[in-house]
This record gives C-alpha cells, sequence and structure tokens, in this order.
C-alpha cells in the first residue's frame, strides 16, 4: 500500500518559504560570494540573538560543530566526557574524534533524556565534560547538570541538534553550555537545504578559537595558528537558513500542537507509553517517541495502513560495532536498550492536519483492539 501519511513531509514548509528561498538564492547567486560572506555573518547574528547567546560560529553540518567545540575546550586523549547512553551515535563520534574516551549514563525511562541523578556516579578524575543531548526535541534537565558540573570543575557541551527553540526553566537550550553544537541536517526543526551546523557560546574567548578551528585554524588568511578543519556553513545554505529561521517559532508551535493531539488521542491506549516532559522542561517534538512491546509488528500495520514511522534508534551507541573495542555487551545500559527495542517514531511536522494524526491513532487503536474514544 502507498504512504498517505510519510513520516516527514516538507511540504508545508516548503510552500510557505518557496518564494524567499528562491529569492535567497538569486541574490547569493549574483553576488559571486559563495563561502564566508555576508549571509553567514547574518545567520550566525540572527542564530546567536534566537538562542540568547552572544555569538554564533557557522560550520559545515552538527558533527563538525561538536568536535570544534571539544577541541575548543583543548579536550582531548587521556580526558573523558560524560553522554547519555541512548544518544545518536554522533554524539559520541564527536568525543572520539578529539581522543577523548566517552562514558555513558543512562536516560531516564520516561522523558529519554539522560538522568541527572546518575551523573555523578560517572564523574572521575578524568572527567572534562558534561556533553546533555537535548533528545527528541526535549530540554535536557539543565539544573541539576550545571549544579555538578560547578562542583567538579567540569565543562557543559550541550548536543541541540535535536531541541532548537526548547527551554529548561525559562532559559533556551544552546545557551547553558560553555561552547554547544547544533545541526541543520534537513530533517531538523531548522533545517538547512544540505548540510550545515553551528556552534553557540557566551565566552568570546571559546568564540574566538571555534571561529579559527572551523577555516584551517585561521584568523587571517595564510596564517594558521593551529591544525583546523575545514568546516564552513556556506553563503547558500547561511541564506536559506535565514529564511527558514524567521518561521521557526512558528513551526514549533505547529509540533507542539500535533504533539497534544496525540497525547490526547493516545492517552487511553494502555498498550503504549507516551513520552513524558520533565518538570521545568519545555520540547519543540523535533520527534514524538513512544514506546510498546509490540513495536515491531505495530510498526508493520502501520506501514500496511500507508502510515510512515521511524525507530529512533535501533541500536544504541555501546552495541554499534564502532564501539566494540570498549567491550560492552547486551544488558550493559538497560535503559537505553529497552528505549531502541521499544520506541517508534510518529509522524509529526508542520502541515500534518489533524485528520491524518486522528487517522493514525484510530488505527494503532485498532491495532491494540483499544477502546476508541475520541
Amino acid at each position: 500500500m502507498s504512504t498517505q501519511i510519510p513520516f516527514l513531509s516538507f511540504d508545508y514548509m516548503h510552500q510557505q518559504v518557496k518564494s524567499e528561498i528562491q529569492a535567497a538564492f538569486n541574490e547569493v547567486f549574483e553576488s559571486n560570494l559563495f563561502i564566508l560572506g555576508n549571509k553567514v555573518k547574518l545567520f550566525e547574528e540572527s542564530y546567536a540573538k534566537f538562542n540568547k547567546a552572544n555569538y554564533c560560529i557557522g560550520v559545515g553540518n552538527g558533527l563538525d560543530a561538536l568536535i570544534i567545540s571539544l577541541r575548543a575546550l583543548d579536550i582531548g586523549v587521556g580526558d573523558e566526557v560524560i553522554v547519555p547512553s541512548n544518544t545518536y551515535i554522533a554524539s559520541l563520534l564527536a568525543i572520539s574524534a578529539v581522543g577523548a574516551t566517552p562514558v555513558l549514563v543512562e536516560p531516564r525511562i520516561d522523558t529519554y533524556n539522560i538522568n541527572p541523578n546518575l551523573i555523578e556516579a560517572a564523574i572521575t578524575k578524568k572527567t572534562k565534560a558534561i556533553l546533555p543531548v537535548h533528545l527528541y526535541g526535549q530540554a535536557c534537565e539543565m539544573d541539576t547538570i550545571l549544579l555538578l558540573a560547578k562542583k567538579y570543575n567540569l565543562f557543559i557541551v550541550e548536543d541541540n541538534a535535536q531541541a532548537q527553540g526548547a527551554s529548561f526553566n525559562g532559559i533556551q537550550t544552546g545557551a547553558f553550555g560553555n561552547i554547544n553544537g547544533t545541526s541543520f541536517y534537513p530533517g531538523k526543526n531548522l533545517g538547512a537545504l544540505g548540510d550545515a551546523g553551528a556552534i553557540t557560546t557566551n565566552d568570546e574567548k571559546l568564540y574566538k578559537k571555534g571561529f579559527s578551528l572551523r577555516n584551517y585554524g585561521s584568523q587571517k588568511k595564510y596564517y594558521n595558528k593551529v591544525k583546523g578543519y575545514n568546516s564552513r556553513l556556506d553563503e547558500i545554505q547561511a541564506a536559506f537558513l535565514s529564511v527558514k529561521l524567521m518561521y521557526l517559532n512558528e513551526w514549533n508551535e505547529k509540533r507542539r500542537e500535533i504533539a497534544n493531539l496525540y497525547f490526547s488521542l493516545l492517552k487511553n491506549t494502555p498498550e503504549i507509553i507516551l513520552p513524558k516532559i520533565a518538570e521545568g522542561a519545555t520540547s519543540v517534538f523535533h520527534l514524538f517517541v513512544i514506546r510498546t512491546n509490540k513495536r515491531d509488528k505495530l510498526q508493520t500495520y502501520l506501514a500496511e495502513k500507508g502510515i510512515g514511522t521511524v525507530i529512533h534508534y535501533p541500536v544504541p551507541p555501546h552495541l554499534q560495532e564502532a564501539y566494540k573495542e570498549f567491550g560492552y555487551k547486551k544488558g550493559d545500559f538497560p535503559i537505553a536498550e529497552e528505549i531502541a527495542n521499544t520506541c517508534l517514531s510518529l509522524p509529526i511536522y508542520p502541515g500534518l492536519t489533524e485528520e491524518k494524526i486522528k487517522f493514525t491513532c484510530l488505527t494503532i487503536k485498532f491495532f491494540f483492539n483499544s477502546e476508541i474514544v475520541f
């Protein structure tokens, strides 16, 4: 059966910004300036303001944003960085890329974010930073994390790739850490039309280091003080992102409306577990993730009915072959494994209609033969 309800669709958003995106492309095309020009500078200023941060550095992608952030803090060989055990592997890859060791800490089973009460036990003399990941769009419980960082003199590097616009206790994600990375991969809440990423910080010294590292370790052309990277946000993507940034709050609100409808329509389905929002946290619902012990069968059933879903993520990092050198085995991080084995992401994106949301929920209830109460 053809997919009636895709897991993700850009149609609504792209139609809304089409003329502005085309105008932005034409402007860059006519300028003949494609690398580190005014469009990048303007977007960096706008995104810093959006995050209520002092500085922003546009880079090539979200992984580079985290790598450069860690490098700016001089984190490297012999250092440890605490990271959630259920995150996407990119969070760990950034730590590995600078030569440091990722130390996994389990998430809360209900919010899916790192459990701040388990972090302290993982801190050693080698620990240099905590890398909280605002997973699925919900802000981590940053109050406890900030207190621990202060107590043990640790850096905080936020992975804000999925939570652009979320907040905890009124403070926006991307502004808590010493330096933070985000991704503008097309599927993100703020997505480019290709790969792109950014770093945010309130620290001028870290800004200058990151600014240099993204461009071959150079602040002045042909003069290289450190070994850097070629990871620059290009003019065209910056121009596109500047257009889409103006709509981000509106699009995030539409995601919240869809999530609220899911919560309302699925609350009487005992066979599934709905996500929980932590006290003080907000979510921009990059994903809407339910859990059920019948996940695989449910996914197949929904696909047969034309409803697209995705599993984020079927294999937790500690069981990935890429990290086999650590010798982890099944059972080492049971909460991450439980989430990986039971989670299912439902369609959520601006433009998803109430009719399609209701059809999705009705189909889920039919699968479980639950009482249908709408």
